[in-house]
């Protein structure tokens, strides 16, 4: 390692001269500036993976689709109540004073006229990774420090599994710290690969991402390791790793675990011991297994009807997993679908009966999607970070998967985790650093949603598809446009790195902190809002934190002024051997270590989810069938949809960007389809495909291939939204947003999480002229 300072356990990382020092969610950057314009920007960190995610700095400033100037819509300006014309009205350029103005006097509005419990500032997103400038936490702060607002639970990441969890192993899991990949490489003989595309997925990170993940992929290619991936896809993860691909039927994993459950005990090869001293409920659990319960045992055979794996594949995977240190490392798409709640406490349920859980290497992992889950706890620091202010206790909330329902069932109950609640009556809605109409399922029944609030205020960069369909859209600095300080990674703080500013704000953009202290200030709120303090005056007490952490640990850190003044990554240099293993703790002691459960063990069978009576929740691992899935497709709907990440975009994010060259068809969307679905409809690559269903319809552009399930199309998440004819009944997505397909209803009652990947469509090649992509290009304004 390169160093320009040593002092302590810490090093400063060379870079070249003349760049600047930031970061964003793909890394810690260099940014290069000639005459006051971005030229160049690379990763800071070790190259040994190529991240094309780092390359486009120049993009995100310099995009036709950045937010210049206050913007409002035409009919809101007038007062014309109709909201349907939101996403298709003209726009017209206003003052910052005037925006301030409009936005202060609505919200006194509606807080005078219905209560904070009628204001929306959830703002589900991934805005920015810095410590100071976070728009979501910015926007709630303002907020609360001025009279509160509706907020939401659970993510759309994980909104089934977070919510089960607790009730099995005590804590949600799929934040958690999982064993390091360093035992994996070391001591796992067997590796699945459930649903789970990390190759992807390591090339960010909440904070920023550290490509040291990627490097144990390549170790333990290298070390030829036994890896299966399951999935509908054979994704980039498999086909990097030179892993066995067995394709499922997408929304069947649940099957495919009963069929590999019923193998084992039925050969008696399950782990008696460590089922009898770890867990509570195997019993009910193997009686429905066996078909005591139902009458109908769930054999490979049974369980291959359905998935499409053969029944001796499936008792071939029993044996394996058993016979081998096995370490079942699932993603969270397994739960993105109706009844998503059952695939990952199946998961632990088999983990359970192969008697691996708490050792090196064996067991089950729910976490490995960022860059640094797994890797080695370094230096033992954290730094500061903006909060929220104190929420008001009185105030609502929803689950956050399910805001279209709120919208369009005001004062209605909703049932979530054993209880009933009943939604708000929302009438204005502020959101800042994300895009639902890239990422809640359902696109047009979200339209009809959106419409019932009085006002929608967005901060944005970008005209997205959320910002396109607001009243009032505020442009906001991107990263690259102020100061900020960060961290590599999630779990494991490697390197504290500075933000610096590339570029000053661009046309009329303020920052997020700047927006909100100003409309603190106009409700008399500005002292508590910025606590006096100004931008590099969070960011050193941030610092602070660290450093005297540092100091407690005798590994002191250079000053605030000094790290600044260098313009470097701050990197700690510490041993790569960590060899935690997630409940090893509990397997050595599970009296002392005991789960935060009601038995202290792991629950597969949980009396209190029992006791809800849920008809879409059981109190084990359940087989249920999904109302869309590839069992039941129709013969207008005869192909089942799944929606993954693809690694040229986090979700949403760059989809505007110069990195489309490397995914786009025919300048849309891409589509995958199977050689047999495609010759079928007389399909090849590149040509323009209509995909449509009950809900909707999108164009994008064909890629056949023999890397899908028969049966099955994968359209990836994060396509923007262009709709044509906007308030037509079914209008045309052109640039191809899967979520215009998707189905909006929740998981199940216990977890209300999101569900689009239980979805069935019809394809069909598209005849004549296709509409011009225009989501891309900066809607036309007026100014007064």
């Amino acid at each position: 390692m390169n160093t320009a300072l040593e002092k302590g356990k810490f090093v400063y990382l060379d870079k070249p001269q003349n760049t600047i020092t930031t970061a964003a969610h793909w890394g810690a950057l260099n940014v290069t500036v000639e005459n006051g314009k971005v030229i160049k920007s690379e990763g800071s960190l070790a190259k040994n993976h190529q991240n094309e995610l780092q390359d486009v700095v120049a993009d995100q400033l310099y995009s036709p689709v950045r937010v210049k100037y206050p913007m409002v819509r035409k009919g809101y300006l007038d007062g014309n109540p109709d909201t349907t014309l939101r996403g298709r009205d003209e726009w017209v350029r206003v003052s910052w004073d005037k925006a301030f103005e409009l936005i202060s006097t609505e919200i006194e509005r509606v807080r005078r006229d219905y209560g904070s419990e009628s204001i929306f500032g959830g703002s589900y997103g991934w805005y920015s990774c810095g410590a100071l400038h976070a728009s979501r936490t910015l926007l709630q702060r303002y907020l609360n420090v001025t009279g509160g607002f509706i907020n939401t639970k659970g993510d759309y990441s994980t909104g089934a599994v977070q919510v089960i969890m607790p009730y099995v192993l005590g804590n949600i899991e799929v934040y958690a710290q999982q064993t390091s990949w360093h035992t994996i490489v070391e001591n796992t003989e067997l590796l699945v690969i459930w649903s789970s595309n990390p190759l992807n997925t390591l090339r960010i990170a909440w904070t920023s991402a550290e490509p040291e993940g990627i490097d144990y992929l390549a170790k333990l290619k290298a070390k030829g390791k036994r890896i299966i991936c399951i999935d509908p896809v054979k994704s980039e993860t498999c086909q990097f790793l030179n892993a066995e691909w067995l394709p499922i039927n997408t929304g069947t994993d649940v099957a495919l675990m009963l069929g590999i459950a019923h193998t084992l005990i039925t050969e008696n090869k399950h782990d008696h011991d460590f089922l009898t001293k770890y867990t509570v409920g195997f019993e009910p659990f193997s009686d429905y297994v066996l078909g005591k319960t139902d009458n109908h045992p769930k054999t490979a055979q049974w369980a291959s009807q359905i998935c499409g794996i053969p029944a001796d594949t499936i008792q071939a995977l029993a044996h394996a997993f058993v016979e081998n240190r096995t370490m079942l490392m699932a993603g969270w798409g397994l739960q993105r679908l109706q009844h998503g709640e059952q695939s990952h406490w199946a998961l632990v349920t088999l983990a359970a009966m192969l008697g691996q859980i708490g050792l090196p290497g064996g067991g089950f992992g729910l976490n490995y999607r960022y860059s640094t889950d797994g890797l080695n706890t370094h230096s033992g620091v954290r730094i500061g970070s903006i909060n929220a202010g104190k929420p008001n206790p009185a105030m609502p909330f929803f689950p956050v998967a399910r805001i279209a329902d709120a919208l369009l069932k005001p004062n209605q109950p909703f049932e979530y985790n054993g209880q009933t609640f009943h939604y708000p009556n929302i009438k204005l809605i502020y959101w800042a650093g994300g895009n639902p109409f890239a990422h809640h399922p359902d696109t047009n029944y979200l339209v009809k949603a959106w419409q019932q609030p009085d006002t929608v205020i967005v901060n944005e960069c970008y005209w997205t598809p959320t910002a396109r369909m607001a009243d009032i859209v505020l442009p906001a600095t991107t990263s690259y446009e102020r100061n900020d300080v960060t961290v590599s990674g999630d779990y494991v703080v490697k390197n504290i790195i500075p933000m610096k500013q590339v570029v000053p704000p661009q046309f009329e953009a303020k920052n997020d902190y700047d927006i909100f202290a100003e409309l603190a200030k106009r409700a008399g709120k500005e002292a508590e809002f910025t606590e006096g303090k100004s931008e590099m005056a969070w960011l050193q007490t941030f610092y602070q934190i660290a450093f005297e952490a540092a100091e407690k640990m005798n590994n002191p850190l250079p000053t605030f002024d000094e790290f600044w003044a260098e313009n470097k990554v701050l990197s700690f240099d510490t041993e790569n051997k960590n060899s935690f293993v997630r409940y090893q703790d509990y397997r050595h002691d599970p009296i002392k270590h005991k789960l935060a459960t009601p038995s202290g063990k792991i629950e597969i069978f949980s009396e209190t989810v029992a006791k809800m009576n849920y008809d879409d929740c059981k109190g084990h691992p359940t087989w249920f069938e999904h109302q869309e899935y590839s069992g039941k497709t129709t013969t207008a709907e005869p192909l089942a949809l799944v929606t993954p990440h693809i690694k040229y975009r986090l979700h949403s994010q760059l989809a505007y960007s110069s990195l489309r060259q490397y995914y786009e068809v025919n300048g849309r969307e891409p589509l995958l389809i199977h050689t047999q679905d495609a010759a079928a409809r007389g399909i090849t690559s590149g040509d323009i495909v209509r995909i449509f269903n009950k809900r909707g319809q999108v164009l994008a552009g064909a890629v056949v291939t023999d890397g899908i399930m028969p049966g099955t199309v994968a359209l990836y998440e994060g396509g923007w939204y262009d709709p044509q004819d906007l308030g037509s009944t079914s209008p045309l997505c052109k640039n191809g947003n899967p979520n215009v397909l998707t189905r909006n209803d929740g998981s199940s009652k216990l977890g209300q999480g999101n569900a689009p990947n239980t979805t069935t469509v019809q394809v069909e090649k598209f005849e004549g002229e296709a509409p011009k992509v225009t989501v891309f290009e900066e809607p036309s304004f007026i100014t007064l």
